[in-house]
């Protein structure tokens, strides 16, 4: 490709300075990979490259006359942040504004643009200026949904090349427009999500638990409550022993096949079974010199109490280790050891 001499001072320019754009993409990169991660915000990746010769001469060949110098344009160095969600687009802005110094004249939303087919390139562009140097460089941040679809439109759409017939234009854009939609309805659900644990977290910290329905997040919330520690303090003193503490969350599903639909319902187990739940450990560790126990005695002998009580036997019981243990032939074996252990204890002669 022949060039005029000043496009070709400004490439001469550009093949000197190179080492320095590749240096700065790499640390520029870094920087805001660090200061995302720091900010707590999550997204799907960080891209950059330094523009090639051949690119950066087919630009000049184009519109040399438009540059006095190689630091007029402004995507040397370009950057690109893909973000899960429509809003952390804007949260990756604001970081990157107190990063950098942005010229705002050269930079772009082009999430303004309202035309049908315009999904794909709903991205936001900063120019910002490299710390301590004439240069700049591009960024451009735009959703999973929305950097996926430019880079299929690119191979099936408007940039390859050749005219597209319009019945398949059309589908393009239906098809945009679904995915536009898809992108603006995980964002909404995140936040309603967002919204709804708050709601649960106010719930359940107020004690309205009869209020709260079942579900993992809930069930977390309620854990933060420690409502097992009383009677696991209680087990514990049996033999003076110690607590390891290990994961309540295999007890959801439990408590679910219990018959649990609201967090009161484990209150009320909790509250009706603790007693015998006590019995019942005080009968396997009371004659042991054991000195360590599980977190999960508690809630684990709180469920056969329950089920003893419900009638449940030692099918019930065996289930019950069958969820938590995994099924195996001595979980029979060891239900009917504790049915029989049970009858024998105040709280199923009451």
């Amino acid at each position: 490709m022949l060039l005029d001499p000043h496009s070709q001072a400004i490439l001469e320019e550009y093949r000197t300075d190179l080492p320095f754009f590749k240096e700065k993409s790499e640390e520029l990169t870094r920087k805001v990979r660090d200061f995302l991660a720091s900010a707590g915000i999550i997204v799907a990746a960080i891209e950059s490259r330094v523009k090639t010769e051949a690119s950066l001469s087919g630009k000049l060949d184009l519109k040399g006359n438009k540059y006095s110098s190689l630091a007029d344009i402004t995507d040397i160095i370009g950057m690109r942040v893909i973000t899960f969600y429509i809003d952390d687009v804007d949260k990756v802005a604001s970081a990157l504004e107190r990063l950098f110094d942005v010229d705002w004249e050269n930079s772009v939303d082009k999430r303004k643009v309202h035309e049908i087919d315009s999904f794909g390139y709903l991205s936001l562009h900063y120019i910002c200026r490299i710390p301590d140097s004439r240069y700049r460089f591009e960024v451009q941040m735009r959703t999973v949904l929305q950097h996926a679809w430019a880079n299929m439109n690119h191979d099936t759409g408007y940039k390859s090349g050749v005219e597209v017939p319009r019945e398949y234009l059309r589908n393009l854009n239906r098809l945009a427009g679904m995915l536009e939609l898809v992108d603006e309805q995980f964002s909404q659900i995140r936040m309603d999500l967002t919204d709804y644990r708050r709601r649960v977290r106010a719930l359940v910290a107020s004690g309205n638990l009869d209020e709260v329905p079942l579900d993992g997040d809930t069930f977390k919330s309620f854990l933060a409550l420690h409502p097992f520690d009383q009677l696991n303090r209680r087990i514990a003193s049996v033999n003076q022993a110690e607590i390891h503490e290990q994961s309540f969350m295999p007890f959801l599903k439990v408590f679910k096949d219990l018959g649990c639909k609201t967090l009161g319902d484990i209150s009320s187990i909790i509250r009706d079974c603790s007693e015998g739940a006590y019995q019942i450990a005080c009968y396997q560790i009371g004659l042991t010199d054991l000195d360590i126990i599980s977190s999960t005695i508690g809630p684990q002998d709180l469920c056969i109490a329950y089920i003893l009580i419900q009638g449940g036997g030692k099918a019930g019981i065996k289930y019950l280790f069958d969820l938590l243990n995994g099924p195996a032939p001595s979980n029979e074996s060891m239900a009917e050891m504790l049915v029989e252990q049970a009858g024998n204890l105040p709280f199923m002669n009451q």
